[in-house]
């Protein structure tokens, strides 16, 4: 067999006339066509619409098994609407439609070199080793003493699971600048849709499945005053406005690596993120820009810009602190209360974690996945971690993973946004490269800032895009051109 017929991919063998010669074909065409008609019959309109589903499904599976990536970019685009549409759709799994989707990918890369042996050297890095060793932990926490149900574990999965396979498909996957910045736009499409719902829901209301959302309970916490919370197609309104805060950072500063209508684009969607971040009345979310911003101004090493810098985020601050004015806009007015530490929310916040503080002191491997919070009621309606409020991402990890899993998680963390700034500060020369990796890791570091005060970080849609980055951020060299390609942007700047 010859190297060329090693590298054929069997799905791209399934169509042509040739086929539909054989007698197997043909009688897979016949029981189609009887299959069809019998659905048809039985069903009538549902029967149609089902076969369209089932066709445009096929379509949609073949697809990816031909172009994996196309799995990628379709389970990001799913990550942002999968809970806005439970809102409309209720008692389906569709949370679990992202499993289906990763795993179909990961399936298709597999299925990609059927004839040969996959090449995962992409994805041999550090941060796959430590992402190997959070899922262990994960995993763990199935024999934690004090978990008392499995089913909270399973809901919980995305904390383990997503991170290790999203850490290697992306590797894997999005290993071109064309593919890292398809991989943006995709993203930025949804945060223009994000912020146009919003921007809906606060000018003309909430629809019939979305105040039918607000009546089962969510008005406590995102009516207030008699002004709602802007939550769009999101979870609700603290995810909405630290992921449209993620996503101002993030595209603003790409938009100064592109030219022309892409760089119009980029910087629409991360004004719009920021408007969004605002209409949404999450106070925590501001932090995002905050850190975000400083972060960019770090990264430069560049004196004069970090002190232009440090100077407008001391405008805004002194702005929100020390001023009154717009305070007649709702919501400015709550994000004032973010910078107000004699807050009543904040010191409710740490009201509870001075109780979490004593029943964590003998529980170093925490209560059990999906044991904390608001979340849990629906599994343990009567257990003591249910009726504490965990808000942060971080004291949920530790209620839920103790001690040694919060230490662990923030080691992760730490050490991957530490290597990747050293990394774009001090071994990229390529200053397109630069500055798009640094996009990635400042808005990595405003999420992780926001998320004390708010579970943003693993919620979704902002879970993937974080562990997407992760990965992009960790190996910029394959998005660096050569020298000849920059040599002149290094001489003019």
């Amino acid at each position: 067999m010859s190297s060329e017929s090693n590298h054929i991919n069997p799905f791209d063998k399934m169509s042509g006339s040739a086929n539909l010669a054989k007698p197997k074909s043909i009688l897979a065409v016949m029981a189609g066509v009887a299959f069809v008609g019998l659905v048809l019959a039985k069903m009538e309109v549902a029967g149609a619409g089902l076969l369209m589903a089932l066709l445009f499904v096929s379509i949609f599976v073949y697809k990816v098994f031909q172009n994996p990536v196309l799995g990628f970019y379709a389970t990001i685009g799913v990550n942002f609407l999968v809970l806005g549409i439970g809102r409309y759709v209720q008692g389906l799994p569709l949370g679990f439609a992202i499993d289906g989707l990763m795993l179909l990918t990961f399936l298709a890369l597999i299925f990609k070199r059927f004839r040969e042996r996959v090449d995962w050297a992409p994805a041999k890095q550090d941060i796959t080793v430590l992402a190997t060793i959070w899922l262990g932990y994960f995993i763990f926490q199935i024999a934690n003493p004090e978990a008392r149900m499995i089913e909270p574990w399973i809901a919980g999965r995305g904390i383990g699971f997503y991170f290790f396979f999203f850490i290697i498909i992306t590797f894997m996957l999005i290993n071109t600048n064309k593919r890292l910045d398809t991989f943006l736009y995709v993203w930025g499409v949804f945060s223009i849709l994000g912020t146009l719902k919003g921007i809906g829901q606060m000018v003309f209301g909430v629809d019939f499945a979305e105040q039918a959302w607000l009546d089962r309970g969510g008005h406590v916490t995102h009516i207030l005053f008699g002004k709602l919370r802007v939550f769009s197609f999101f979870s609700d309104a603290g995810q909405f406005g630290g992921n449209q805060g993620y996503a101002g950072v993030v595209f603003l500063i790409y938009a100064a690596a592109k030219k022309g209508w892409p760089k119009v684009f980029f910087i629409t969607v991360g004004i719009l993120g920021i408007y969004g971040m605002l209409i949404s009345g999450t106070r925590g979310s501001i932090a995002v820009p905050f850190a975000g911003f400083m972060t960019f101004f770090v990264l430069k090493k560049n004196v004069k810009v970090l002190s232009m810098g440090v100077l407008f985020l001391a405008v805004v601050f002194v702005f929100f602190k020390y001023t009154t004015i717009a305070n007649n806009n709702a919501q400015i007015r709550r994000m004032r209360t973010a910078f107000d530490p004699n807050d009543a929310s904040l010191q409710v916040r740490l009201a509870n974690q001075q109780i979490l503080k004593g029943y964590m002191a003998s529980r170093p491997f925490g209560g059990g996945i999906g044991h904390a919070g608001d979340k849990a009621q629906r599994f343990l309606p009567n257990a003591f971690l249910s009726h504490v409020a965990t808000d942060s991402w971080y004291v949920m990890i530790w209620a839920e993973m103790g001690i040694i899993g919060l230490t662990l998680h923030l080691m992760i963390l730490f050490y991957v946004i530490g290597m990747a700034s050293f990394k774009v500060m001090f071994r990229v020369r390529d200053p397109v490269t630069k500055i798009k990796i640094s996009a990635l890791i400042c808005g990595m570091a405003g999420i992780m800032v926001a998320s004390y005060g708010n579970a943003v970080f693993g919620g979704m849609p902002t879970s993937l895009l974080i562990y997407s980055s992760m990965a992009l951020m960790s190996n910029p060299k394959v998005f660096e051109r050569k020298p000849e390609e920059y040599e002149h942007e290094l001489s003019a700047a």
